[in-house]
């Protein structure tokens, strides 16, 4: 059989497969969904190490270590954030407004799966889909495939074994784009969980169907004056080549005032930061970026080495981010967009003032609505960031990587980031199991209608019997005329 028509049929036999488990699924007790994602969370924790190494090994990105962490994020992590979370019944009661919520799942969920996190994404989105009672299809990334149905296969054996129906979990293993465009269309598919490219994002939203995606983060790093400038140079630093730069909160450039801009460059080299030179910094321009704008594959997710010597140059083997000098933003600068490797940009600006201009241009050029990092101490001026910024994450003090995830600070865990409507999104939320159910509200009588409601008032009269018949006459007259014209 053709290939594509194969990957069509085996996701429509899924979407089929998937609906039947969930109407046993959805009468699941609270009970029942919390035993069941309890398991799978232990079995992908247990799974992290090995399928971090599946990962890395069969997409080429990252480290298996920092694979791992995230696996366990993804598992462990995600569940502790879910565990007291009420997806079943009634979740809420307000006696004074007289109001009672409950639960309502929403049914088969397509979700689609990046190569830059395929493990982690894959616990993450089936946790937060089973949690509130719905079915989850996963369509892996091509460059993907083996480790994603891997990690699905751990948490659907975990599943089961704790008494989930067969085929509430399913990942799609003949993949192809014909396919999940046939997963996310069809018609029993209630909501697609999107996380990937600009195109697979725009595809999902434009199947007409309930679509949770995230736009690309460009994220801009401000170092303010009154910054511990220490603990900026490590985390950037750190973060930036976490994963080798793989998550899309990761730090894209760094704003660096001015008074303190040549301390904080000496203390990054220290951290193993490379500052490049300006032929160095062409050469990184030249091979980063395809002539369309995207960004070169071959180096996604690559150690600064590997970029230098791509590009054409050495650098030692402790440098772990290459730092490339810039002065210019936007489309002249291809530099200024994000780098999904181990490439960070570099800015000196006068004052906050300038660097909060800075920022928005960089969030703008390809970041709107996702994540700002200011490292300071003054109230004021982080303040201001984060009453100016276009997005909805802005992080003080903490790395993007794992402060944007909830890792490092008190965001909800999560593995999508929502970039709200600026940013093309549906929420700037980190999307979590509340965002898959729906809420029935019972509505209780507060007070008795107004008088005047209960009262039939006036009703206009109709229009009088000569009326009717003149306008019959004069439709009669127009039709008359258009055929003696013709």
């Amino acid at each position: 059989m053709d290939k594509d028509l194969a990957s069509i049929q085996e996701a429509r036999d899924a979407v089929k497969a998937a609906s039947e488990a969930w109407k046993i699924w959805s009468r699941a007790s609270q009970f029942d969904v919390d035993r069941v994602c309890a398991a799978m969370a232990e079995a992908g924790f247990r799974a992290s190490e090995r399928l971090g190494r599946s990962a890395q090994e069969e997409t080429g990105f990252g480290i298996a270590a920092h694979k791992k962490l995230k696996n366990e994020f993804g598992s462990k992590a995600v569940w502790e954030s879910l565990r007291s979370l009420k997806t079943v019944g009634v979740i809420r009661h307000d006696p004074d407004r007289r109001l009672v919520e409950i639960a309502w799942p929403m049914g088969v969920i397509a979700a689609l799966v990046p190569s830059t996190n395929p493990t982690s994404t894959a616990f993450f989105k089936i946790l937060i889909a089973v949690k509130a009672r719905n079915a989850i299809i996963l369509a892996p990334h091509p460059a993907a495939a083996r480790c994603t149905y891997e990690a699905a296969l751990v948490m659907m054996q975990a599943a089961e074994r704790a008494g989930a129906p067969k085929g509430i979990i399913a990942c799609l293993q003949q993949v192809s784009l014909e396919g999940t465009q046939a997963l996310m269309s069809h018609r029993s598919t209630a909501l697609i969980l999107a996380t990937g490219g600009a195109p697979m994002v725009r595809a999902a939203h434009s199947t007409g169907k309930p679509a949770f995606g995230v736009g690309p983060g460009n994220v801009p790093v401000y170092v303010d004056r009154s910054a511990d400038i220490e603990k900026a140079a490590r985390y950037t630093v750190a973060s930036k080549a976490f994963d080798c730069s793989t998550i899309c909160a990761t730090e894209q450039s760094v704003i660096a005032d001015r008074p303190i801009a040549r301390r904080l460059l000496e203390l990054m080299q220290a951290e193993g930061a490379y500052f490049t030179s300006p032929a160095e910094t062409e050469a990184i321009r030249k091979v980063l970026f395809l002539p369309d704008g995207g960004i070169n594959t071959a180096l996604v997710g690559k150690p600064a080495s590997y970029v230098a010597g791509y590009a054409g140059f050495h650098v030692p083997e402790n440098v772990r981010v290459l730092v490339t000098p810039l002065d210019r933003i936007g489309k002249v600068e291809p530099l200024s967009f994000e780098k999904l490797t181990t490439v960070l940009g570099w800015y000196e600006v006068d004052g906050w003032e300038e660097g909060c201009d800075h920022s928005i241009a960089l969030i703008e050029t390809g970041g709107k609505g996702h994540t700002q990092i200011i490292y300071a101490q003054d109230e004021h001026v982080i303040m201001a960031f984060g009453l100016e910024k276009p997005v909805f994450r802005i992080l003080v003090n903490t790395m993007g990587t794992l402060g944007a995830i909830g890792l490092t600070t008190g965001l909800m865990p999560s593995l999508t980031l929502g970039s709200g409507g600026i940013g093309g999104a549906i929420t700037g939320d980190n999307i979590s199991a509340s965002h898959l159910m729906n809420i029935k509200r019972m509505a209780y009588e507060l007070r008795s209608p107004p008088v005047e409601a209960m009262l039939p008032g006036e009703i206009p009269a109709g229009p009088k019997p000569e009326e009717i018949e003149q306008l019959v006459r004069q439709i009669l007259d127009e039709i008359l005329a258009s055929k003696s014209v013709s």
